[in-house]
């Protein structure tokens, strides 16, 4: 089961404060059905339940449901240990309102100690809504002491579950954050994988409670192990994050330098992050290589910092020796940042190939087609426009549709030709995209 809500250092930051509207409305879309299921299927069932195993699985829910193990789009937790053998040790029909109490105990702490916003409880009915699936099958097949030979049911109860743990993550995260459901398949692999392979240790606890009533209590000493692998795993992240933080100040205090050094150069590179953005969201990518996109964005003139001024900033066309000086900022761009190293290692990488050409024509390497980074020629194409639509001292802008017309013009020659389509796309629908890249200027 998860909750994913983007990156882990977003999940950290949300659940100190209170649930914002939309996020509450995501919550009431899933939590009220859940409400009615567990109702109808409590109402239903004629079996008795035992008040102390009861309390035991809401207490075990509560404990594995705090061993979280972050992922880069949420948390990933044990809960079919103790799931699994309460659909056999408890009527099936109680298992869905015996989950959800058991988060909402477990969250209990968080909450005293002001980590979690007593607003975040109503997430508990979504967060159960994985139970409802295997109670149903459980109770319309009369599954009553575990046996091997009713695997096929076991595997139906799991698909259900897998169901309503799909059908909860698509709701949420589209009312609430407006993810696209696509997205919430790539999260739920690894949660479905980790699921599967914990299912089968449940059922071995459900049938050692055949034999000795409270064995499912034995799943506790394999909870703590795996506390100890979560904890390892938080701390690794949070070292990651910290990471990441560290190289995105250092990637803004290079841009800040940069505009420092020259004030068209700079500005030129905020129009480029704006546009080669909007271009990378056009295209869909992942948050790594948009990462990439942003970063060899803001810095792939970082290298001009090493051009002499004079040649820079001249008014008139470069001589050959002019031109081979101001080709190497690409060069010199990489070389300052594999100084640095880690993320920036690799926008390193980005800056230096900003200047290929799709055909091969292009400085410093002569790489063509794929073998140019996305990235970089992304960058490329948000570099050209960008320059082509801003005034220099020697040359008036273009107008944005000729601008628009050179980079079609352009496309399986100088450029990324699906790159180029992303391009037209964005600058067609988002004119304060077009508007911020000309400076505000309006060319004839």
């Amino acid at each position: 089961m998860t909750a994913p809500i983007g990156l882990t250092e977003e999940t950290r930051s949300l659940r100190p404060s209170r649930m914002a509207a939309r996020e509450a409305a995501s919550e009431i879309a899933v939590g009220v059905p859940f409400v009615v299921a567990a109702v109808v299927l409590l109402v239903a069932s004629s079996a008795g339940v035992d008040l102390g195993d009861a309390a035991l699985f809401v207490l075990l829910m509560a404990v594995m449901g705090r061993l979280k193990f972050e992922t880069g789009a949420g948390s990933l937790v044990p809960t079919q240990l103790a799931f699994v053998p309460m659909l056999f040790v408890l009527p099936p029909a109680v298992a869905p309102a015996i989950v959800a109490v058991g988060f909402v105990v477990g969250s209990l702490p968080d909450v005293a100690r002001r980590r979690q916003h007593p607003h975040w409880l109503v997430s508990a009915p979504g967060d159960a809504m994985f139970a409802v699936g295997p109670a149903l099958v459980f109770v319309l097949f009369d599954v009553q002491a575990p046996a091997l030979a009713d695997w096929p049911i076991y595997a139906l109860a799991l698909v259900a579950q897998f169901g309503g743990d799909l059908a909860s993550s698509i709701a949420r995260e589209w009312i609430g954050r407006g993810v696209a459901p696509r997205l919430q398949l790539g999260v739920l692999r690894e949660v479905w994988l980790v699921d599967l392979l914990l299912s089968p240790i449940g059922l071995l606890a459900a049938l050692a409670s055949g034999v000795e009533h409270y064995a499912y209590l034995l799943v506790l000493p394999l909870g703590a192990l795996l506390s100890v692998f979560a904890r390892e795993r938080r701390e690794r992240i949070a070292t990651a994050i910290e990471l990441s933080a560290a190289y995105r100040g250092t990637a803004l205090l290079l841009g800040d330098v940069l505009s420092e050094d020259d004030e068209y150069t700079g500005t030129h590179s905020q129009g480029v992050v704006l546009f080669a953005l909007a271009i990378a969201d056009e295209l869909r990518l992942d948050d790594e290589q948009r990462r990439l996109v942003e970063f060899g964005a803001l810095l792939h003139d970082i290298g001009k910092m090493a051009t002499p001024k004079e040649i820079l900033n001249k008014p008139g066309p470069l001589d050959d020796d002019e031109w081979e000086t101001m080709r190497r900022h690409t060069i010199d761009g990489q070389r300052m940042l594999d100084q640095v190293g880690g993320t920036l290692h690799d926008v390193g990488a980005v800056v230096r190939s900003s200047h290929e050409r799709y055909d091969g024509g292009g400085y410093p390497d002569g790489l063509k087609g794929e073998e140019i980074a996305l990235a970089a020629r992304i960058v490329a194409v948000a570099d050209a426009y960008s320059a082509m639509t801003t005034r220099r001292s020697y040359r008036e802008p273009l107008a944005p549709t000729d601008a628009a017309h050179e980079l079609r013009a352009s496309a399986r020659t100088q450029f990324d030709p699906a790159v180029v389509d992303a391009a037209l796309v964005v600058l067609g629908r988002d004119l304060d995209v077009a508007f911020a890249l000309t400076g505000g200027e309006t060319a004839a």
